[in-house]
């Protein structure tokens, strides 16, 4: 058991070592090899000293994912808890609520995401107090690409936390289908998104505590929100107000459009199954409420970079 841990924590220290090194030699290392092409100086040696720390920084958070096998039970616990409890607690009462268990299905996909999306923040503010983001700050790359590799590597975890959430598609009453593939996807982006949001609180947040506090405050009442438990078509007026509001509606009308519809016995899927955010009678398209995600959370992730050499 020992020795087990004491492979994981060497993994992880060899991973962060091999940033303090690589990412200060990276422009003599990519300079070797495209100097022949004569492009040492060039835009071409500095893309490739960005894709050489993107590739190291999303390798580390792949090791961070991997040593922790105990964060992945726990984040699988409570949205797995909401599918199975809730979903067949409502979906006994029969008829048309047979189905609220496929329905919670997408819900439930961006509650296994968002939480190990977001909480690739509270990294970045561990290693501020540990010096390791100071040492990152100095080294002669980029911001962007900085940024990049953790909010991929964020993105990626997240995707690797909903595959088995996809894989209990069947029993939850959506059939496989190749358009699971696209739901992996879809989820993957908004994974990155969130992930963009979370590195953006914890640019302009300096302890730990209080952005453990900030995110958890701010991501409850938006997943609850989004109308990942409950159907949005019909809603008070002011209380559809806030549905069109929130961005996560969009992400989780965007997830229940493009999954397979449920098979029920072969009866009719109901109208408010689909319901989704609707301006003045339109429902915007996919790839519209995907980008209602995305797009603000790239965004606010440009305005943080611009004062992520400050931070410290």
């Amino acid at each position: 058991m020992s020795s087990a841990t004491t492979s994981e924590s060497t993994s992880e220290s060899t991973i962060e070592s091999t940033i303090e090194s690589t990412i200060d030699t990276s422009a003599t290392a990519t300079g070797a090899v495209i100097d022949e092409a004569g492009f040492r100086d060039g835009p071409f040696a500095r893309f490739a000293q960005d894709l050489r720390t993107v590739r190291i920084l999303w390798r580390r958070e792949m090791v961070r994912f991997l040593r922790n096998r105990a964060r992945l039970v726990m984040g699988l616990a409570a949205p797995l808890l909401f599918l199975f409890v809730l979903g067949n607690g409502i979906g006994s009462a029969g008829g048309a609520l047979g189905l609220y268990q496929a329905f919670l299905f997408p819900g439930t996909l961006l509650m296994v995401v968002q939480g190990p999306a977001v909480a690739v923040g509270t990294v970045i503010m561990w290693d501020r107090q540990s010096g390791f983001l100071r040492q990152m700050l100095v080294a002669p790359v980029r911001r962007a690409a900085i940024l990049a590799g953790i909010c991929l590597g964020g993105a990626t975890t997240g995707a690797l936390y909903a595959l088995p959430v996809l894989a209990l598609a069947g029993p939850m009453g959506v059939p496989y289908h190749p358009r699971l593939l696209l739901l992996l996807g879809e989820i993957t982006l908004l994974a990155f998104a969130l992930t963009a949001l979370g590195v953006s609180a914890a640019v302009c947040i300096r302890r730990p505590e209080t952005f453990q506090i900030v995110s958890g405050l701010a991501m409850a009442p938006a997943v609850l929100l989004s109308g990942a438990l409950f159907p949005v078509g019909g809603l008070p007026s002011w209380l559809g107000m806030v549905v069109r509001a929130n961005p996560l509606s969009y992400g989780v009308d965007a997830l229940r459009r493009t999954m397979p519809d449920p098979e029920p016995g072969g009866a009719a899927t109901p109208s408010w199954f689909h319901a989704g955010p609707e301006w003045w009678g339109w429902a915007p398209p996919v790839l519209l409420e995907l980008a209602l995600v995305v797009v603000p959370s790239l965004l606010l992730l440009t305005l943080a970079g611009r004062r992520f050499s400050r931070i410290d």
